[in-house]
């Protein structure tokens, strides 16, 4: 009786968590169609701290009750934290030709400057809207400096419905990040 019952238990998860069944989108930045200076040279970003919410792998939306919900149908293809350090790293150097490098530092020579992205929101909330908001630093490393600090409120509409659409403005809201560290505005 019990080999019966743990034998109705897996097959009852392998039904659960069937691969086909499950939709997987990734953080994919526009390309950078503008060319800002250089303010950053040699930077390494640090892993981009985000709340739990959005640092899981399910995709997470605000209903209309104010409460977030997800579904294991819905996931992000990669690490959340990773994807968007990743994504930011190779925008921002796209954008202003700095060289931008997600930690750990892999180069000989150090880099001039840190930089620390620290997201407090990051949902599709339930007006419509992708928020991003949080603050991000900017500090020397080996070069002499000053310190920036600098808070971030980036909003994007979605366009549609669903997680592809949260995904693509998800991905907007990235793009907008990266260029306002490019500029250090």
């Amino acid at each position: 009786m019990t080999r019966l019952l743990l034998l109705a238990t897996v097959a009852a998860l392998a039904a659960c968590s069937n691969p086909e069944k499950t939709a997987r989108y990734t953080i994919d930045l526009p390309a950078a169609t503008k060319h800002l200076p250089d303010r950053l040279g040699m930077a390494e970003l640090r892993e981009v701290s985000l709340p739990q919410y959005a640092s899981g792998q399910e995709i997470s939306w605000q209903g209309a009750d104010g409460a977030l919900h997800s579904t294991p149908k819905t996931i992000w293809a990669d690490d959340p934290s990773r994807a968007v350090t990743l994504a930011l790293a190779r925008q921002i150097s796209a954008l202003s030709g700095a060289r931008v490098i997600a930690e750990p530092w892999p180069l000989a020579d150090g880099p001039q400057r840190r930089i620390e992205v620290r997201v407090e929101q990051f949902m599709a909330q339930s007006d419509g809207v992708v928020r991003l908001s949080g603050s991000y630093y900017v500090t020397p490393a080996m070069a002499e400096g000053r310190d920036i600090v600098r808070r971030f409120e980036l909003s994007v509409p979605l366009a549609g419905e669903g997680p592809a659409a949260i995904a693509a403005a998800q991905s907007q809201a990235v793009a907008q990040l990266a260029e306002q560290i490019a500029r250090l505005d």
